[in-house]
């Protein structure tokens, strides 16, 4: 059986050049006489040399088909090797005679398929930025996909691109193809990467400005930065040169030059191949408001909507702070603000300019208040584990009432100061019914991890057994406790926080601690009910001497939301039993006389008032709002009272103290601002006060402030009957008034103080907002100092220092971290030893931020 060449025929007779290509890969085949043309009915067709394609789906292509009458040679052959052509698919084609049977003719058509993309690698990039280059990749070739040559350079230039956004604009890419045996007619792709150096920038000049200095224009221009800039890399980003050249002109609008514009920039390289960036401006004329006038409004006056948008008759014209005091403003003191916490969600507001004479701008505010919106439902989304009525209880905004973005505003902050909810994808929709003038409230929260655990244990030798247990539960549910159900693993959902917590030093220290605090009590109200008691025991005696310390305490308190001034405001009032007992105790508890109280029983049964006022966004990193509480924690005045303590039985300090009585105040302020980005800047001052009734019995030896060091004795891990304050940058033997002088012990004595202030000044930014693991680094500046007196009480005289920190809150271990501060005030010598003093000081945070 003769086999032809029927694609040649084909070719002498229509030159495709197509069929010239898959005729020149079988010249050596047997040629077929096309002298005479004659008729064929095709019995066949077999498909060869697919691999990946479908035969069924190939034979489709062709257009030729089983039964078809043929001419050969004619018009049906070529036409079938160029449909198949034109899908790219293969590299050589052709349409041979198998057999013929009379007048039938079987045929074949034979085909060597592109190979097919198996797998890419790269070579000359870091690991780390693989992912990235892959997603580049694949932009233009997939797996089991044709590799072509467009498909390779468009990827190479892909990658190449991706290097010059990041600086490296001399990167080269280049491509290599390899058979992979792995898999018939597969080949994997190495891309051999050389990003080269990063091409720095020499110089930024600008021309064409003069209103505007050109270090001012080089300060817009966050990304785009010459290599002498302070603590910026300098690299040549398109995309952000882009960028910041709109930020160049968005600047010149801000100070009244609305037609500023970029006419032309230019990059060249010097003679050390950096970078020479010319960008040509003109910045137009600046221009003023002259008359504001308002159109459209009858729920607020001309005069009222003036005053909230504060713009004056000659202020530079900034389209900019225009739109801020008509819609956008962070404190909601815009005109929108006024319109939509009055219900006018529909609200609308157009400044139109209506003259521009000159360089004056007059503008007409034209005005569309529309109805008032009510709220219809108020929908609650994501929340698996805390139970719906958690959450709603703590929203503003309720079925019924008049639409408020404020109520939205403070229902946010409220559901991100619960904790247990992400606050990077809280969502908040406001789909609105204009038909019946109604708008649903749905709040889409994301649950975080919230409850911690501390575990510690060890051997201490002669100490025995030393080491920490410590859990709380920030969501737990007391209602379930007894509902097996509920248990997963533990009862979780209601709101309330459970904490306990046992600690032991082996003899020399022990502690039990447990609260509970229910923080809507009854369900109705935002009142809270907190129940706690503690037992410490200090052992530091010998078999010769004793020297111990038992404190004991029961607390109760209850705290409410008030509604004047506004809803921020929180009052506490709480009421602590206590008992102290020492046996020959040395340290810390010290009348103003300097008397040591050792030893004997002391009651400190003490009611505590709070008024607090919270708008922090954030318990964990605040970016802004402020916390602020000044607290009063008072005895009965039982000599006052006539109750007891008469003049006889004041000699000792024992009779003096067995009903210990004082009045002590506690205010603390915290304010978080939003500086640039996400740097925010915190202000913080403490200061605290123990006085007496009755200067015959003098001022209680509890109760008082001790300041320096951690203050990681501080808050609910340690009480040891005085307030533990830090002191960045000071140990506690740093500070003269934490000393006294003991004629007994000859030495000096550790004591603690009536008074104390503290200031703080912190830059904080973070590295990382994610909720199972928020990290942030910060900077402070800090002042502090304690006295022994009213009258030593002096402001202005502080212990400053300065230092550097970070924090990491892990939801199941609270806050880690650390401090290093450097005391300016420090003495070169040590008080205590006279050996050379540290002048910095480094400390570590496990579990909680001390006071």
């Amino acid at each position: 059986m003769r086999n032809i060449l029927l694609c040649l025929g084909c070719l002498v007779l229509f030159g495709s050049p197509m069929v010239l290509h898959a005729q020149t890969d079988s010249l050596e085949l047997p040629v077929f006489d096309y002298s005479e043309p004659q008729e064929y009915e095709i019995g066949g067709i077999k498909i060869e040399g697919a691999f990946f394609a479908e035969e069924n789906a190939i034979i489709g292509v062709t257009g030729l088909s089983v039964g078809q009458e043929v001419r050969i040679p004619g018009p049906d052959i070529p036409r079938a090797i160029k449909n198949l052509w034109r899908l790219r698919l293969f590299t050589n084609v052709s349409i041979e005679e198998e057999k013929t049977i009379g007048d039938v003719i079987f045929l074949i058509v034979r085909v060597e398929e592109r190979p097919r993309f198996l797998k890419h690698t790269f070579t000359g990039a870091k690991q780390s930025r693989h992912d990235d280059l892959d997603e580049e990749v694949n932009k233009y070739i997939v797996r089991g996909g044709i590799v072509t040559e467009d498909a390779k350079v468009n990827a190479a230039e892909a990658i190449r691109g991706y290097y010059i956004e990041k600086g490296y604009l001399d990167a080269t890419v280049s491509v290599e193809e390899v058979q992979d045996t792995s898999r018939a007619n597969s080949v994997r792709l190495i891309f051999d990467i050389d990003r080269n150096d990063r091409v720095k920038i020499a110089d930024i000049n600008f021309s064409g400005n003069t209103a505007v200095k050109d270090k001012k224009l080089k300060k817009q221009m966050k990304e785009t930065n010459e290599k002498r800039k302070l603590l910026k890399g300098s690299k040549f980003q398109p995309t952000e040169f882009e960028n910041d050249k709109e930020a160049v002109v968005a600047y010149y609008n801000t100070l009244g030059y609305r037609d500023a514009r970029v006419l032309s920039d230019s990059i060249s390289r010097n003679a050390k191949g950096e970078l020479v960036i010319d960008i040509k401006l003109n910045e137009g004329n600046q221009y003023y408001f002259r008359d504001i006038s308002w159109r459209g409004n009858s729920i607020y006056d001309d005069a009222t909507l003036a005053q909230v948008l504060g713009i004056e008759k000659g202020d530079v014209y900034n389209e900019e702070e225009l739109q801020t005091r008509l819609s956008f403003s962070q404190d909601n003191a815009d005109v929108s603000s006024l319109y939509m916490d009055n219900g006018y969600l529909f609200f609308n507001v157009d400044p139109i300019e209506v003259a521009i004479e000159g360089d004056s701008i007059d503008l007409e505010m034209r005005i569309f208040e529309g109805p008032q919106a009510t709220i219809d439902k108020v929908v609650i989304n994501g929340n698996d584990r805390t139970h719906e009525h958690v959450i709603r209880r703590e929203v503003f905004t309720r079925p019924g009432q008049k639409f408020s973005r404020s109520d939205i505003i403070r229902s946010q902050r409220q559901i991100i100061g619960l904790g247990y909810f992400n606050q990077e994808t809280l969502g908040i929709e406001t789909p609105v019914n204009p038909d019946r003038g109604t708008v649903d409230i749905i709040y889409t929260v994301e649950e975080k991890p919230s409850d911690q655990l501390e575990l510690s244990a060890g051997w201490g030798g002669n100490r025995g057994v030393i080491g920490t247990l410590g859990v709380t539960f920030n969501n737990f549910s007391l209602r379930n406790l007894f509902n097996r159900e509920a248990w997963h693993p533990l009862p979780q959902g209601d709101g309330q926080r459970l904490s306990l917590r046992a600690q032991t030093n082996g003899r020399f220290y022990q502690s039990y601690n447990a609260s509970i605090t229910e923080p809507w009590l009854g369900g109705k109200r935002p009142t809270s009910l907190s129940v706690s008691a503690f037992y410490n025991k200090y052992d530091f005696g010998t078999s010769q001497l004793a020297r111990k310390l038992i404190i004991q305490q029961a607390s109760v308190s209850l705290g409410t939301r008030l509604r004047w001034p506004d809803d921020n405001f929180v009052f506490r009032t709480g009421l602590n039993l206590q008992t102290l007992t020492l046996d020959n105790w040395s340290e810390l508890f010290t009348t103003d006389e300097n008397e040591v109280v050792r030893t004997g029983n002391y009651n400190n049964f003490s009611f505590q008032f709070s008024l607090s006022r919270n708008t922090a966004t954030d318990p964990i990193f605040p970016k802004q709002g402020s916390n602020i509480e000044l607290s009063l924690q008072a005895t009965p005045p039982y000599r006052s009272l006539g109750i007891r303590n008469n003049p006889e039985n004041l000699e000792t300090v024992e009779e003096r103290f067995r009903y210990v009585e004082y009045h002590k105040w506690r205010f603390n302020a915290e304010w978080y601002t939003p500086v640039v980005g996400k740097l925010v800047l915190k202000t913080q001052a403490k200061l605290g006060y123990v006085g007496s009734y009755d200067d015959a019995v003098g001022v209680s030896p509890f109760e008082r402030f001790q300041l320096g060091g951690d203050g990681v004795n501080n808050q609910q891990f340690a009480f040891a009957g005085v307030d533990i304050i830090s002191l960045r940058g000071y140990e506690i033997e740093d500070l003269a008034n934490n000393f006294v002088f003991d004629p007994v012990t000859r030495s000096n004595r550790k004591i603690a103080t009536p008074i104390f202030s503290k200031y703080t000044v912190e830059l904080r930014y973070p590295l990382s907002l994610n909720p199972s693991s928020t990290i942030f680094v910060l900077a402070f500046a800090q002042g502090g100092n304690a006295w022994r007196t009213a009258r030593d009480f002096n402001p202005f005289d502080l212990k400053r220092s300065v230092g550097l920190g970070a924090r990491v809150f892990l939801p199941m271990f609270g806050t880690l971290g650390f401090d290093w501060g450097y005391g300016f005030d420090k003495s070169r010598l040590d008080p205590q030893t006279g050996d050379d003093n540290k002048l910095s000081t480094f400390n570590i945070i496990l579990g909680f931020e001390p006071e």
